[in-house]
């Protein structure tokens, strides 16, 4: 298996050079190879959302080298960096984040539009992903039409419209009630036992953790634990 992410001794400070300058990633080194399903688990303030934003490669560390899908992203600037995260990285946030006056198959189409694929290829591709997400009826409703749970669903069928190496999910389930977070799970493990994608999930939850193959719990920006899911339960490896 070849990693898709390989980060080594991330550092990330914020307000540099000034009085309140703070250090929230403190020399992190993370892992995550092709077809892992991955949690990463914290409480507030740990971290977790500013290790996502730099996975996502929507910011950058401070120091450290970063390496997604083998492309070292230290040295990519600009339109490049946009590039690549269009093609390797589709997010699923906790808001959905859907644009309100666009139906959902639209929104779907979105990052396909930015990729440059033809109309005739977006349209079959995103009616494709919806049908996968169990929206085919519910294609041309808009956003305010549909359910939290449906929103999300058409958020997934959007995060798969390029065909990503990996998606990243931060708090995916947290505006849902039970039922409707078990649906998404769901599909998250559909998409990771079939199409073989890569899913680092970033959650409170662990129940839903607890799900993944490997549980990677982070505090006051370093990782103080791993844990190894197996058919026997959960192995767990404590730092020193």
């Amino acid at each position: 298996m070849s990693k898709v992410i390989e980060m080594t001794e991330i550092v990330k400070k914020f307000y540099i050079g000034t009085p309140n300058e703070l250090t929230i990633l403190k020399g992190m080194s993370l892992n995550v190879e092709e077809g892992e399903f991955v949690s990463i688990v914290g409480a507030s303030g740990s971290g977790k959302s500013t290790l996502m934003n730099l996975i996502g490669a929507l910011d950058t560390p401070t120091s450290g080298r970063y390496i997604l899908g083998g492309e070292d992203m230290g040295s990519m600037k600009g339109n490049a960096v946009s590039d690549i995260r269009n093609r390797k990285i589709g997010f699923v946030f906790q808001t959905f984040n859907l644009v309100p006056r666009t139906t959902a198959i639209k929104n779907v189409e979105l990052p396909m539009l930015y990729g440059g694929m033809s109309r005739s290829k977006r349209i079959s591709r995103a009616k494709e992903l919806m049908e996968l997400v169990g929206m085919g009826d519910r294609m041309k409703h808009l956003p305010n039409e549909l359910s939290g749970g449906q929103k999300q669903r058409v958020a997934i069928a959007r995060a798969m419209a390029n065909d990503p190496d990996i998606i990243l999910a931060d708090e995916p389930t947290g505006a849902l009630d039970t039922e409707t977070g078990r649906m998404v799970m769901d599909i998250f493990h559909q998409l990771n036992r079939e199409q073989g994608k890569t899913i680092v999930l970033i959650t409170h939850n662990p129940e839903l953790a607890a799900e993944t193959g490997r549980i990677i719990t982070i505090s006051d920006g370093q990782i103080i634990r791993e844990e190894h899911s197996g058919a026997k339960g959960v192995v767990s490896s404590e730092s020193a």
